[in-house]
This record gives structure tokens, sequence and C-alpha cells, in this order.
């Protein structure tokens, strides 16, 4: 028989009851297996140079603080005072930080002040990434053999219409001191005189004008064909085909170029993780395909394999691939049977090429292949790297090792903006925004570990609990 309730009083306000935190989390929620599979005790490590042992009074646990942030990086939590308010009254939360519910839950005015003062101008949050990576490596699940790297962009926390127009110098690039005395070899070698030092304009610092957000002035106007237009930062990862462990996270502006920070970024991860021995290839995207990158992975014995590009026409209709190139006479072949003769080598490393304009002048296809009285073609001096790293794309090997950027690298990269906030800057700052995207990928990063581990624990009938290296 249906009984009615009467209707109750709410509980009084001070009521008590006996409560075991422990049970009122999940067995298989995330934090539960993070916990029993990592130790965090690392972070003690890491901070410690930041801390006095004598003075002062004792601070909150740095690893508590390390926590909350990961929760809110875990959890897609952008505030830290919303952080503070979320931890609260969540049980989940808290037995992960070691608070009962009678404890304060520490002031989200902390965590801000360490980033802000404590961390600020440190490599903290870069020492922290590395650490899990390697933790990773010693788990076995990064293999260091196929490294996939890409960009994606951060929408900048600054309003797209307030901005000023300046000058901005561009520095120059390292590796065109490599070029300039490889053309000058070059010229040598094709019995030219060696081009004298570059002078203001080239080599020397460039200046363009540009936008530049009074929001945030670190970040850049982005205008790339099929990209949102505005103000952005890029983030350039790098992840191992194995488990898709990011290996690599390094923020910039907007308006850099893929390609500019790719070989530095390479080099770094290869000696702090020892990929030395163990690399054999790289993915990259079109935005990568320069001679540069090309000349450097080939002499570095990596079989890359890099997407091609249309590149534009800049004279004529006829497209450079219907000539052919003859190396032992250097000079280029028209489909017609005309030479394209070797003129000189620029100071931006291209050999000219130019055909004779009687030829020009009664081949049938003349309209076809030049507007002018002669065609020009230019070849790179690093041109047959750029023509290696394409036979690798068109192997049986390459295409293989392409289809892993749709396997790690893009999913990588859509986790990181769907469930951990990572779409758009919490912060305004190049170094802040690298804290995010660092964060992020520890996040990421440490999710799978735990799942890993706690997989291969059930499996094998044991505890595997994590232990972080020395």
């Amino acid at each position: 028989m249906l009984k009615r309730i009467k209707k109750t009083s709410p509980p009084p306000v001070n009521q008590f009851e006996m409560v075991c935190i422990d049970l009122l989390v999940e067995e298989d929620h995330l934090l539960r297996v993070i916990h029993e599979n990592v130790d965090f005790s690392f972070i003690y490590d890491k901070v410690a140079p930041y801390y006095s042992e004598t003075t002062g009074r004792p601070p909150i646990d740095p690893v508590r603080l390390f926590k909350m942030m990961l929760i809110g990086y875990l959890f897609g939590i952008r505030s830290e005072r919303e952080l503070e308010k979320a931890i609260k009254p969540n049980a989940a939360f808290r037995w992960f930080l070691g608070l009962t519910f009678n404890d304060s839950v520490p002031d989200h005015s902390t965590i801000s002040w360490n980033r802000t003062n404590r961390f600020k101008d440190t490599s903290v949050f870069q020492d922290v990434f590395d650490e899990v990576v390697r933790v990773a490596i010693n788990h076995r699940m990064v293999g260091g053999r196929v490294l996939i790297t890409d960009s994606t962009h951060i929408r900048a926390n600054a309003n797209n219409n307030r901005y000023t127009m300046q000058v901005v110098t561009e520095t120059t690039q390292e590796y065109l001191s490599e070029l300039e005395a490889a053309v000058n070899e070059d010229r040598e070698a094709q019995g030219k005189k060696p081009l004298p030092p570059a002078g203001e304009g080239k080599q020397e610092p460039q200046e363009k004008k540009r936008k530049v957000s009074t929001t945030d002035p670190e970040s850049g106007f982005m205008t790339r064909k099929g990209k949102p237009e505005g103000f952005y930062y890029l983030d350039h990862r790098t992840v191992d085909h194995k488990f898709n462990i990011i290996t690599d996270v390094f923020v910039t502006a907007g308006n850099v170029n893929d390609s500019t920070v790719y070989v530095e970024r390479l080099e770094r991860q290869v000696e702090t993780f020892g990929f030395k021995e163990t690399l054999e290839a790289v993915a990259l995207d079109s935005g990568y395909l320069t001679p540069q990158i090309c000349k450097s992975l080939v002499d570095k014995k990596v079989f890359a394999v890099i997407a091609g590009r249309n590149a534009p026409k800049s004279e004529g209709t006829l497209p450079k691939e219907h000539f052919k190139y003859d190396e032992e006479r250097n000079c280029y072949i028209c489909p017609k049977g005309n030479v394209l003769a070797y003129s000189r080598t620029n100071r931006e490393g291209y050999r000219e090429y130019y055909s004779k304009a009687s030829d020009c002048a009664t081949c049938p296809l003349g309209e076809q292949c030049t507007t002018v009285k002669q065609r020009k073609i230019q070849r790179h001096i690093w041109e047959s790297y750029k023509e290696q790293v394409a036979r690798n794309r068109q192997s049986q090997e390459g295409i293989a090792v392409y289809i892993f950027r749709s396997q790690t690298i893009e999913r990588s990269f859509a986790d990181a903006k769907e469930l951990h906030g990572l779409r758009y800057c919490r912060f305004r700052g190049r170094e802040k925004t690298q804290e995010q995207a660092l964060m992020t990928a520890v996040a990421q990063n440490l999710k799978k570990i735990a799942r890993h581990l706690a997989k291969r624990s059930s499996t094998a009938g044991g505890s595997d609990l994590y232990r972080a290296a020395g």
C-alpha cells in the first residue's frame, strides 16, 4: 500500500555523521587510478631549490598544490578560484589531496602566488614534464623510434580589435650561417665568385609592420589559410607512436612558422631522453617541408616522412615537375628537349637555370610554359634532400609511418582541447601559456601511464605501483 511521507524539515545545520571518504570514491575513478599507480614524491626534488629550509612559515605541501593544479587540468577547470570551489564539496578531490571534510582547502591565491613569484622565470614546469616522460620511458611506454610532430593554435586571451600597428624586428635564424657557407661553396664549385657577407636586409634582423595586441603583446596575429584569424599562440607538440606519450611541448606566437623551431626541439628530445640510438623515423605535415629540415633529418640518418605540397607557380603555367634535372650536366631539360643552363646561385640558396630566348621563341609550348622571353627554374642547393624525403613519403614504409599522424598527434590535440581546456589560453603571455601547455601534457601523460599500469597490474594479478625514477 502506498503511503504518503509527511513533509519533514531539513536536517539540522550542525548534524554530524561518521563518513569514510575512501568509500565515497569509486574504484575506477580516474583520481584513484592515478593515486594507486603514481608516486608524486619526485615533486619535492623539483621544487626544493625554490623553498627556504631555514626561514619563513611552513609552506603548504608542494605535492598537494601540484595535485590541485593537476585536478584543474584533468577536469578542464580553467579558473583557480573555481578550482578551490569545486574541491570543497567533492569527496574524490578531497580524497586525492589527502584532505578530510574538516580540513580547509588551500586558497586559490596560493597557486597564483607560486606561479607569479616563486616559480616565475624557472624551469620547474618543464622539469616536471620531463620527469613524467622519463617515467613513461622506464615503463617502456616510449619507444623513441617514431616521433610525430605538429602544431595547433590556442586562442589568446586577447581582443582581436585591440591592437596597434608596430614595426617588429625579426631575428635571423641560426641555420642561415650554414646556408651562406653552402651557397659560397656551391658558387665556387660552379666557377662563380663567392658572395660577400650579407648586408642589411639579408642576414641582419629584418623589420616588418605587424598587428600587436594591446592586451597580450606576446601573442601573434595568425592569418593562415583554413585557420581562424586573430591573436593566437601555437602549441608545437611531439608524441611517440608507441603509446601516444607527449615527449615535447613548446609554445610560440601564432604568427611563427611551424618549421622555425622544429630542428631545435627535436635535438632537445634526443639529448634529454637519449633518443639518439633509437630514433628511426619522424612524420610531419607539409608545413615542415623545407630544405633545411630535410637536410637536417637526412644528415641524422632519420627516415623522414613529410607531406607534400603544391608550390606556387612563380612564372608561366607549366609546373617545374615537367622539367627533368640532369645532375651530371647540372641543367634542366624542358619537355621539348631544350636545355635550361645554370646561371648562378643566389643568396637564398637557389640555383637559377635559364632557357635560351631563341628556343622559347619557336617552342610550341611557349605560351603555356612562360609569359616572358625565357623560362626560369630555381633549384635549392639542398633540393636533393627534399627529393629523398619525397621518395620516403611515396614508399610503403613511408605510407605506413604517415598513418600514425591521425592516430597519435591529431588525437592528442583533440583530447587536449575537448577534455583539458587547451582551446583557449587561461593566462596572458608566452611563459604562462607555456605553463598551461606543459601542465595539459602532464595531465594527458599521467592518465595514460596510470591506466596502462592499472591494466597491466590487473592482468598480472598483482599491484604494479609506479615509482618515479630519480
